[in-house]
């Protein structure tokens, strides 16, 4: 069992500007850790989280994979955020995450095309007015705009473009996103095999890890 990333390193200032570790963060390590053996199988070589925040994520994926085996890099629109990922490796004595200040993956095509093994997503899935999406600050780790897609649905394009092909995507969403149709999307549209791999109530929510991978032709 591998231990949660250390973040006493962080402090209730840090999470005035950058989002808290809650049940999501902890389902999509679950999620991770439940596939450890799978995915050292794979030997990935390019690992990539969009909106890392805290960079918990990347750095327990980095634990799992073997920081001397692949390169790891973040991206997150608010800049205090890629600083506090880089905190979290350096607390944990990780070395190797690369972290980026963009909206998504935007500045990382073409560089990225078809390369990226191992890709997560623990979007801003809130349900909240249009107008509250598109921060730069805190707000941005949460606000989805119309039920809770606005985001996620900007950033389903990317999949197919950054995926090599045995790349996995572990996407975090919860009941309101409606994960169903969602993965609908992706085998209809992009040709692509999505299944919910864990679920869990967290509070009133009900959240899922809705894995994505090409099907093997």
């Amino acid at each position: 069992m591998i231990p949660t990333p250390d973040l006493s390193h962080l402090t209730s200032r840090d999470f005035d500007k950058v989002y808290e570790p809650a049940e999501d963060t902890f389902l999509l390590l679950d999620a991770l850790e439940q596939d450890e053996k799978t995915i050292q199988t794979q030997r990935p070589t390019i690992c990539l989280e969009i909106g890392s925040g805290s960079g918990c994520v990347t750095t327990m994926l980095a634990k799992i994979v073997g920081e001397a085996n692949a390169v790891f890099l973040t991206t997150d629109i608010n800049n205090y955020a890629c600083q506090a990922t880089q905190r979290t490796a350096h607390q944990n004595k990780i070395r190797t995450i690369e972290s980026i200040q963009t909206s998504l993956a935007e500045s990382l095509l073409p560089r990225l095309e078809h390369a990226v093994d191992i890709l997560c997503f623990n979007p801003p899935y809130a349900v909240t007015p249009p107008e509250e999406v598109g921060s730069h600050g805190i707000e941005a780790a949460w606000a989805g705009g119309v039920d809770g897609r606005q985001v996620i649905d900007a950033f389903l394009p990317f999949v197919p473009q950054l995926l090599s092909p045995t790349g996995v995507l572990y996407l975090l969403l919860i009941n309101e996103n409606r994960p169903a149709e969602i993965a609908e999307i992706m085998r209809a549209q992009y040709g692509m095999k999505a299944e919910i791999v864990m679920e869990r109530r967290a509070g009133r929510e009900r959240q899922y890890i809705l894995k994505i991978q090409r099907t093997l032709s």
